[in-house]
Formats: structure tokens, C-alpha cells, sequence
């Protein structure tokens, strides 16, 4: 395996490295924060093509791989992009192999969703970017289903990462398949959004870095920049050396679907967990470096901070995901073995 990016691999993450510098500052993201989402944004990933590039070109799509997708991703949450690329790829590649992809879900005009877990008494729970997609996915009982229509307004549930959560009612959904067809088609879909969560969230991980890093080299104590003293020196550089293989583990996850998809969802979840702990260590770390002003809404570093636990959180708590691990791992007889 050779996940040395190529050129046209930089160029991608250059080019959404450009749009997030651009449509994504600090100030734009304070002004979404209560539903966190951008329309502007959203249709500036909309002219380059971002909704649909992992789609293959005869469903309308761009023809990218996931692990092309993956570098976009990363790219966007290094400046925690306000716009659910990650949620609108995975439905729309869901909606693709069941063969109901629309030409405004390939091309973004709609936003698309997936509901992460089933559904109860016909309402699909604290979707991710349930509070603003057109189309949601569900599997609710045997049957994979799709619902469209605008959110309800005043449906977005506040939480810690300002993602535009939202309770969806599946009244009037449109059957996609039944039975070990429909599961397989959203464990499938499940899986690839933690792949590229995953790469969200190492984006996010190196951006707190980043942001760390040059506070570290501006504020001084002592007549020297606090940057000089190895504490923190080996603290930030240890943090780098898990962002690195938080990096490595995501590429290899999104590579695995298209090369090894034996291993792809065992890597996702690999992924998605080493992924969310170097984020939450890595902008906690920078919160405390920034002193007390690391707790105050006017210093960047708390947007990270927040967003590092509360994009962990969004499927399940950690600890069940390590279960579902070792369930992928060892089987599902893991937890009564003690594993």
C-alpha cells in the first residue's frame, strides 16, 4: 500500500485547504455556531464539484475515490468548514447503490443525509445534519428508507459541536430496500462515515495544532516566548506524532473500500476512534496552553475544543465503539468472552 499523495491528490487538498481559508474564517464560523452550517460555503463546495466527486461518473459524479473524498474532508476540518460534506457524500453514495440518486442529490443542489441509528416509533434520532438536508436516510425495523422535505424549522437540537443535529419524522418515506439488503446498504454507509469522520477529525486535530503552535511562539512569560520551554515544546511534538498516525490510519481506512474492503469497516472504526482521541487531546492540550484565555469565547482555540468532543459523540460514546471493534475483530461473542 503507497498512500503517498499524488499530484492530483495535493491538488485537492490544496484547493479545499484555499476554499476553507477563504469561506471558513473564525468570524464566519461564530456567526453559524447556533446551527452550524453555512449556505455560502455549501455553495462554494457545490461549484467545485465536492458533493458528488466520490460518485462514479455515470451516476453524475466526479469519479473520485473515498480516499480522494477523504483529503477534501481533512482539508475542510483543519478550519471546522461548516457544511456537511461528510453526511451528504456517504447518503448520496447510499441512494447511488440503491439506485434512487436524484441529479440535485449528486450534484448538491439538495442536501442528503444519513440517519447513524435506527429509527424509533418512526422518527429517526439527533440525525447529523438532520437540521438542514432535503433528503434523510433511515433504517427503521427491516426496511432502508428515505424521506424528503425540508427540516421543520426549530427542529435543530443544541449541542457541544454546534452540528445542525435534528429529530426526523419518517411519516411518507419511500422504501429504499427490506431485510439483509437494506442492513447491508447502511452498515456500509455507516462505516464510510467513519472513515471520513475520521479524516474530519485529524484535520481538526492538526488545525488546534496550528492554532496552538503560534500562539505558543506569540505569548511570552518570563521575557521568552512559552514556546521555548520543553514542557511544551515535547507536549506539542508528541502531538504532532499522534496527529501523523491518526492521518495514516484515516487514509488507509478510505483506501480500504475501494482495495481491501474485507478490512474496511474494522479500519474505519479503528479510524474513527485514534482519529477523536488525538483531537480531543491535542486541542485540550492547546486549551491549556492558552491559559485562561483558553476558556474565553473571544480565543479560537475553545471552537476546536468543543468540536473535538463534539464530533466523537455524534455516533455513540467511544466505549461502545471499542465494542463494536471487537466485535468486527473477534466476533460477536467479544463481550461475553470478557475481550
Amino acid at each position: 500500500m503507497d498512500l503517498e499523495l499524488t499530484d492530483e491528490q495535493q491538488s485537492i487538498v490544496e484547493v479545499f485547504g484555499a476554499l476553507a481559508d477563504r469561506w471558513a474564517p473564525p468570524v464566519g464560523l461564530r456567526e453559524h455556531e447556533a446551527l452550524g452550517f453555512d449556505p455560502k460555503v455549501w455553495e462554494q463546495l457545490v461549484a467545485t464539484g465536492a458533493p458528488g466527486m466520490a460518485l462514479s461518473e455515470a451516476d453524475g459524479g466526479g469519479g473520485a475515490t473515498l480516499l480522494d473524498l477523504a483529503l477534501a474532508v481533512e482539508a475542510l476540518g483543519r478550519r471546522l468548514t461548516p457544511a456537511p460534506l461528510v453526511e451528504h457524500a456517504v447518503a448520496a453514495r447510499l441512494l447511488a447503490r440503491a439506485g434512487a440518486l436524484t441529479p440535485e442529490i449528486a450534484e448538491g443542489a439538495a442536501v442528503a443525509t444519513l440517519a447513524l441509528r435506527p429509527a424509533v416509533a418512526g422518527r429517526a434520532r439527533l440525525v447529523p445534519a438532520g437540521a438542514v438536508a432535503d433528503t434523510v436516510i433511515a433504517l427503521t425495523g427491516d426496511d432502508l428508507v428515505c424521506v424528503t422535505g425540508a427540516a421543520p424549522p426549530g427542529t435543530a437540537v443544541p449541542n457541544l459541536g454546534d452540528l445542525p443535529l435534528a429529530d426526523r419524522d419518517l411519516a411518507g418515506a419511500t422504501v429504499l430496500a427490506t431485510g439483509d439488503e437494506a442492513r447491508g446498504l447502511h452498515a456500509l454507509a455507516l462505516h464510510e462515515w467513519r472513515a471520513l469522520t475520521a479524516a474530519a477529525l485529524v484535520g481538526l486535530a492538526a488545525g488546534a495544532l496550528e492554532l496552538t503552535r503560534i500562539y505558543v511562539l506569540e505569548r511570552e512569560q518570563f521575557d521568552v516566548p512559552i514556546g521555548s520551554f520543553q514542557s511544551i515544546q515535547h507536549t506539542l511534538a508528541d502531538a504532532k506524532v499522534g496527529i501523523d498516525g491518526a492521518q495514516l490510519l484515516a487514509y488507509k481506512a478510505s483506501w480500504a473500500f475501494g482495495e481491501q474492503p474485507a478490512r474496511a469497516a474494522e479500519l474505519a472504526t479503528m479510524a474513527l476512534l485514534f482519529a477523536a482521541e488525538q483531537a480531543r487531546v491535542t486541542s485540550e492540550r492547546g486549551l491549556h496552553f492558552h491559559g485562561g484565555y483558553g476558556v474565553m469565547v473571544e480565543y479560537d482555540i475553545q471552537l476546536f475544543y468543543r468540536r473535538a468532543k463534539g464530533w466523537a459523540l455524534v455516533l455513540a460514546d467511544p466505549r461502545t465503539e471499542l465494542h463494536h471493534l471487537a466485535d468486527l475483530r473477534y466476533g460477536t461473542t467479544s463481550r461475553e468472552a470478557g475481550i
